[in-house]
């Protein structure tokens, strides 16, 4: 599989809510009689969290959770999806009833007191450190007997001027550092982002041999305040790329955000990720989620203030060889539009 034909494929409305049934007033506070409901429901408006998550925040049993879990259920404040073997749960519609409001109110309460709430940055993190064992002792083959300047890189750099901004381009997860033979050319500065310093050592080689460099490492997430200003004293990014990145983030509307915010004005950023599927053992590889719904990223997309310009089904001929080379891969590219004073 060549690189430019790689990326060139990826370059070339919310989900509904359901209703919460109605119910008799006295059966409402009936309902909410129970505290631990109320510290379920509240954790749930904080984050979609599993059944197990739960019982690490709130020090309980599993059984038990589930049982404060399914009056919530039963009655519409809490909706499952799910995700491969896991089951996660969100609060919904607890802003349009005043005694739903007030319980979930009561509840965060109730979790500040105990300190569950002070657990669940502990707890998101946690989703990712299997992730970051798995990268970092993993052994990958990174320079393989390759010429340090294949043909490829040479026709990419020549069409470098047809690019709208070409200054500074992001690699988010940068894994193996495959992609840089695609940026590299393309824009006068790389930085490769890479959690794990396993990865980022290989990934060293491979710049090394091919002569890159005005490509650097940065040990680190794409959220961390060192990258994020050294992104903004270069002006913002023109591209970031977030290529299999985003099933490892712990929470990935947020991490949309995140990188959306590393663009400047007019910059572009293209998510490569799967579709949802089953294959569980994905987890062995450090996958915290088992793919993305289209409208789920175009929804993370929108809500970080970006235009969606295309969602672009990535064909299996141009997968690299791995254990997700059979799953359904799908990019999609948006765009950071211009301030109004400016357009």
């Amino acid at each position: 599989m060549r690189m430019d034909e790689y990326l060139c494929a990826v370059l070339s409305t919310p989900t509904p809510v359901p209703s919460t049934r109605v119910m008799p007033r006295v059966e409402l506070f009936k309902l909410f009689a129970e505290p631990g409901r109320l510290q379920v429901l509240a954790l749930c408006a904080e984050e979609e969290l599993s059944v197990s998550e739960l019982a690490t925040l709130l020090d309980d049993s599993q059984p038990q959770v589930s049982r404060k879990v399914a009056p919530l259920r039963e009655v519409g404040l809490l909706e499952a999806r799910r995700d491969g073997t896991r089951t996660f749960l969100r609060a919904v519609a607890v802003a349009n009833d005043a005694v739903v409001a007030d319980a979930v109110a009561e509840g965060r309460r109730l979790c500040l007191t105990d300190g569950s709430l002070a657990r669940l940055p502990a707890v998101l993190a946690a989703r990712e450190a299997k992730g970051l064992e798995h990268f970092d002792v993993e052994p990958v083959e990174v320079v393989r007997s390759t010429p340090t300047t294949p043909e490829h890189l040479a026709h990419l750099a020549a069409l470098s001027p047809l690019l709208p901004g070409r200054q500074l381009a992001l690699d988010i997860g940068t894994g193996d550092g495959l992609v840089l033979d695609v940026l590299a050319p393309l824009y006068q500065r790389v930085i490769a982002v890479d959690r794990s310093r396993g990865q980022l050592a290989r990934v060293a080689q491979r710049v090394g041999a091919r002569g890159f460099h005005h490509v650097s490492l940065f040990e680190g997430s794409f959220d961390d305040a060192v990258l994020v200003e050294r992104v903004d004293s270069a002006g913002g990014a023109d591209l970031v790329f977030a290529g299999r990145a985003l099933h490892h983030a712990s929470r990935p509307a947020q991490a949309v955000k995140s990188l959306a915010r590393l663009l400047k004005r007019g910059g572009h950023l293209v998510v490569l990720d799967y579709l949802p599927h089953e294959l569980d053992t994905m987890r062995e590889q450090g996958d915290v989620w088992l793919g993305f719904p289209d409208v789920d990223v175009r929804r993370f997309l929108t809500e970080a203030q970006l235009t969606v310009l295309a969602g672009i089904p990535i064909p299996a001929a141009f997968h690299p060889d791995g254990p997700d080379a059979s799953l359904t891969w799908h990019a999609w590219v948006a765009h950071k539009p211009h301030s109004s004073a400016s357009s």
